[in-house]
């Protein structure tokens, strides 16, 4: 089979791909990196039952409903865009903030402090230092009634229960892995959209609880080729094709997402929807509601220490771990003026299997 060569790159005369050892250096690299991420991307997928039971879950249900879990990760992505996070920073809290739901039973009145947690531990794990907020700071910007020893203790029981495996393969790690790949095998730039575009569908995506069951590796690949049929882009398209075919992506899952992407695009760009800004907010108060948040913040009172003990797995219907509180009044809400302890009473102390 006869090839010709554009930009140093190797393409057939049928426009495929060639096999790994006919790719150039880099382009070889980046494949093999797909396949070795694709062969370990299972172990950082939420548990599906979980996801699950979270779906089922009705609004005044005791557990968290998807509806609570979306409004959730839509706060996280402003506050991630107010103190001027990465994309890979929103994207791992996501990650972590769904893995640790579907594996617990949590009271909706705890996701305040579980999700800004999630979004903490992703900043120290992506961003330089410097670029971190105070811990306070970033309470009082979420306008949550927790302190900063609780959002210490739910970092702590977060990172236990994931058995301290923070760091995590997501659809965000492949869509940079395929927008290289395709960047290398093409002269025409111009086609190829913008990663900050592909990374905005892609976060509009995780604010929909549904996306969080694909497989990050067919979700980015989803989202780049709804662009590419978007933009009518044939040429780009034979490339996610060849792309499919050498990462073995069998053609009805790659669809079925496909399909759903189109449709949360499609929602997403409607006038109806309410998006976060993509850029860093800049919020402007009045002097009086400043001083509130100031007040707010500061009167919050220290809340009693969480006595931690064994739960038996055997009364759990769903084999989630349970974080409700034995006695229903012990807060009405996070922060409440109740007595009692923000967190609950028990927790298991042995994490995720």
């Amino acid at each position: 089979m006869s090839v010709h060569r554009a930009k140093g790159r190797l393409f057939s005369n049928t426009g495929r791909m060639q096999d790994l050892q006919d790719l150039d250096n880099e382009t070889c690299w980046l494949v093999k990196e797909l396949k070795s991420y694709i062969a370990q991307e299972a172990d950082f997928l939420p548990r599906e039952t979980g996801l699950n039971i979270m779906e089922s879950a009705a609004e005044n249900h005791n557990g968290v409903s998807a509806k609570c879990r979306n409004a959730k990760v839509e706060d996280l992505w402003s506050l991630a865009s107010f103190f001027g996070f990465s994309t890979q920073t929103f994207v791992l809290a996501v990650n972590l903030l769904d893995r640790f739901l579907a594996i617990m039973k949590v009271q909706p009145k705890h996701v305040p402090c579980i999700g800004v947690s999630c979004l903490h531990i992703a900043a120290k794990m992506v961003e330089d230092e410097c670029n971190i907020s105070p811990t306070h700071e970033l309470i009082r910007i979420s306008q949550s009634k927790f302190t900063v020893s609780d959002l210490s203790r739910m970092e702590k029981i977060i990172s236990e229960k994931l058995n301290l495996e923070l760091k995590a393969i997501t659809a965000l790690t492949f869509l940079h892995l395929y927008h290289a790949v395709i960047v290398s095998l093409t002269s025409e730039r111009g086609e190829i959209p913008s990663i900050e575009r592909l990374e905005a569908q892609l976060k509009a995506c995780l604010c929909q609880l549904i996306f969080s069951k694909a497989k990050p590796s067919v979700l980015a690949l989803s989202v780049i080729t709804q662009e590419f049929d978007a933009l009518q882009s044939l040429a780009m398209l034979e490339i996610v094709q060849e792309l499919q075919r050498h990462l073995k992506i069998v053609d009805s899952e790659l669809l079925y997402w496909r399909g759903l992407v189109a449709k949360c695009m499609t929602e997403y760009s409607s006038s109806e929807c309410n998006k976060p800004d993509n850029k860093k907010l800049v919020w402007i108060v009045s002097r009086r509601t400043a001083q509130n948040l100031h007040a707010n913040h500061f009167s919050v009172p220290e809340l009693p220490t969480i006595p931690e003990g064994s739960w038996d797995e055997s009364e759990s219907e769903d084999s989630c771990e349970d974080m409700s509180c034995e006695e229903d009044s012990l807060c009405g809400s996070p922060g409440s003026d109740a007595e009692g302890a923000f967190f609950p009473s028990e927790f298991c102390n042995q994490g995720r299997k």
